[in-house]
């Protein structure tokens, strides 16, 4: 088993699952990961699970929660979308999670270099990929520290700027489009996030300002 099977996940608070991830992410920087019984564990998850922190993250492969956060089955409840976008399936996802699965925490998480917002930086539009770019324009059009001709993907500023940003109207799009999570925030029964991961250093960089922990 994880030292995470072993917490009163009925008794856990926003603020004590936000730790969890940040001292797994530590662990994970680190390289000194968790021993986990795999086995053991799929077969305790059976019939029920309680993951104690929900994540809408970016679908790119180098961003797994799970080992970010050097967690395990029945951890997390991982939902992801390039881009990290909030659109009113993915928040029904984390209505889910939150309301019947009893997770305590939502985490919006961007990330480094992200190709689905480079794409919206330039305008990209092919195939249904338009419809992931057009949920992303609201961030790269309201970033308003870059000025022309620089507002592209190849200024590492702008991409960057625009990544945070978007992970922060992303939390917003969910509060109002989500009856169901604003009420379990109001009651404290829940809190959101958001954060940046970090490919060179493997870093989940909370924003702790913008939180509502």
């Amino acid at each position: 088993m994880s030292a995470s099977n072993n917490i009163d996940r009925n008794n856990l608070s926003p603020k004590d699952a936000l730790e969890l991830l940040i001292k797994g992410n530590q662990r994970f920087i680190k390289n000194e990961q968790q021993v986990k019984n795999l086995s053991e564990m799929r077969e305790a998850l059976i019939d029920n699970q309680q993951p104690f922190a929900a994540i809408l993250g970016c679908s790119d492969s180098r961003t797994a929660p799970e080992t970010i956060f050097d967690q395990t089955l029945g951890d997390v409840f991982s939902v992801r979308l390039a881009g990290n976008v909030a659109c009113r399936k993915a928040i029904g996802s984390l209505e889910y999670s939150c309301k019947y699965l009893g997770s305590k925490i939502i985490v919006v998480m961007g990330h480094s270099n992200c190709g689905a917002i480079k794409a919206a930086c330039d305008n990209f539009e092919e195939g249904n990929i338009t419809e992931i770019t057009k949920l992303l324009q609201p961030a790269v059009s309201e970033e308003t520290t870059t000025l022309d001709p620089e507002r592209n993907s190849k200024n590492s500023v702008f991409v960057s700027n625009v990544c945070f940003l978007n992970v922060k109207k992303q939390i917003q799009g969910i509060i109002n489009q989500s009856d169901i999570l604003k009420d379990l925030l109001q009651n404290n029964q829940i809190g959101i996030i958001g954060a940046i991961y970090n490919f060179a250093s493997g870093q989940v960089e909370f924003d702790h300002q913008g939180s509502t922990l």
